[in-house]
């Protein structure tokens, strides 16, 4: 029985019970992406942006903005090449004064915005996440 059987496969909600390593095991069982961010280092949108793209191994330049983290879950995945599916966890996403509820609320859209971009492609792209 699949970890994931209950979840939707195009998703961005909080990880509440599911453990990450369970939930690399079974990226690893559906052959899928999976990427993990742990940037509670961070304490400006700039400093996020690149731990997330850093742990992604995203390229230079992507951490930069809101923008450019929404092209490189979505267009510039998609040009890589065919796409099986992802699981990504975003681990203690920080609260700072620099980065606060808005600027968290912007993070979790931008992966709202790739979770439909994929399902409009069939690909299941589920992000779970953790707050501070």
């Amino acid at each position: 029985m699949s970890l994931l059987m209950s979840v939707p496969p195009n998703l961005v909600q909080s990880i509440r019970a599911f453990r990450i390593n369970e939930l690399q095991e079974e990226a690893a069982r559906l052959g899928h992406h999976f990427l993990y961010a742990h940037p509670i280092t961070g304490a400006t949108k700039q400093q996020v942006l690149g731990l997330i793209s850093e742990a992604f191994q995203f390229p230079k330049g992507v951490g930069k903005n809101f923008d450019g983290l929404r092209e490189t879950l979505t267009e510039t995945m998609s040009k890589a090449g065919e796409q099986t599916g992802f699981l990504i966890v975003l681990d203690q996403l920080p609260n700072t004064q620099k980065f606060d509820k808005e600027a968290r609320e912007t993070v979790l859209d931008v992966f709202r915005d790739a979770a439909d971009y994929w399902a409009d492609k069939k690909v299941p792209f589920r992000v779970f996440y953790s707050f501070e």
